[in-house]
């Protein structure tokens, strides 16, 4: 089999990345083995503020500007819907957590998010006694059903192995790769934290953040926001909602455990005062980069070798852009912003080898 890539890996950032080489024409066969589930538990929410800092996101209106047509693409491609769309309210701690908030009003690239009036409402079960700050532009993308589909498409198109991928059996020629009956070009590795056991990219210094969510069933919590406070509550309708998220830097497995739902419990008892049920937890590992700037980019000594990962707890806000950076950078010669490009760890593969 010839193709024009391999990518290994199908969360946001190989699937965004399958989408630019589809968009292009360009052949590829996907390799997943389901060891990581970042992408598929995640909260899938698209946030241009940094709430605790009352700061904008890293390029949040650039790329909310591919992001938000990209996945409005995928829904008439695959047909199917995973755009909700609603309003953040975030919970004021203090008088002087309202203050913040009309400072940053002043703030040129959060003007168009933050809604100066504040929300005095009072909502049932929900503990708020300093107001609500209301951020616009902000919604959800469900993951899990957009990875899903996007798997089941591709196995129908023939362009996805469910296997482990075997990095011993990668063979690199002058301007090819081998991997038992394929060649190709290129290959693009978007494995999220499993990176850390790739051989060609184990230097990159990835930190594995694991992240645990609840879903419970709160009857006489009729919200149909983003409740954002000490954890976040997204709607889910009929009364369920997701609750998340921890961070865990020490327990690297993909399974929930009893001390991430105690804390869960612990924090959302803090916010709500209304009956609930716990009906599920998850887990998950994110991959995150000191200075939250994705991995993306050429390896220093293999040109056929391709990184993209460490897209952190903002996936769904900068996979989209990033794969479309990548591809211009492969395919028409474009440079790599500086902030993103792995040449700012190439001294750590040098030390490495």
């Amino acid at each position: 089999m010839n193709v024009d890539y391999i990518i290994v890996g199908l969360g946001l950032a190989g699937l965004a990345f399958a989408e630019e080489l589809s968009a292009a024409n360009k052949t590829f066969i996907v390799f997943e083995d389901a060891s990581q589930t970042s992408s598929l538990v995640a909260g899938g929410v698209y946030n241009p503020v940094i709430l605790k800092r009352f700061t904008p996101v890293w390029n949040a209106k650039e790329q909310l500007k591919v992001a938000l047509p990209f996945y409005q693409n995928l829904e008439e491609k695959l047909n199917i819907t995973i755009d909700e769309k609603f309003v953040i309210k975030k919970v004021f701690k203090s008088i002087e957590d309202q203050n913040n908030w009309f400072a940053a009003l002043d703030k040129p690239k959060l003007t168009a998010y933050l809604n100066p009036k504040l929300d005095t409402s009072n909502y049932k079960g929900v503990l708020a006694d300093f107001s609500f700050g209301n951020v616009n532009e902000a919604g959800r993308i469900d993951t899990k059903k957009l990875v899903e589909s996007y798997r089941t498409y591709l196995e129908d198109q023939q362009a996805i192995r469910f296997e482990n991928f075997e990095y011993q059996k990668l063979h690199l020629a002058e301007n090819s790769i081998n991997y038992h009956d394929i060649e190709a070009t290129r290959i693009v590795f978007c494995e999220g934290f499993g990176v850390t056991k790739n051989p060609f990219f184990k230097y990159l210094p990835l930190n594995e953040a694991k992240g645990e969510l609840l879903t419970i069933h709160a009857p006489e919590l009729k919200i149909d926001f983003l409740l954002k406070s000490t954890l976040f509550l997204i709607p889910m309708g009929d009364h369920y909602y997701k609750v998340g998220a921890t961070f865990n830097w020490t327990d690297k497995t993909p399974h929930p455990s009893e001390e991430g739902k105690n804390k869960l419990i612990a924090k959302l008892e803090k916010v709500i005062n209304i009956p609930y049920t716990i009906i599920s937890q998850s887990a998950g590992i994110r991959p995150t980069v000191a200075g939250r700037r994705p991995l993306v980019g050429v390896h220093p000594k293999h040109p056929q070798l391709i990184v993209l990962n460490g897209l952190g707890t903002r996936g769904v806000m900068i996979a989209p852009t990033v794969a479309k950076d990548l591809f211009n950078h492969l395919e028409n010669n474009q440079d790599l912003d500086n902030e993103i490009d792995i040449d700012r760890f190439k001294h750590l593969e040098n030390k490495d080898s």
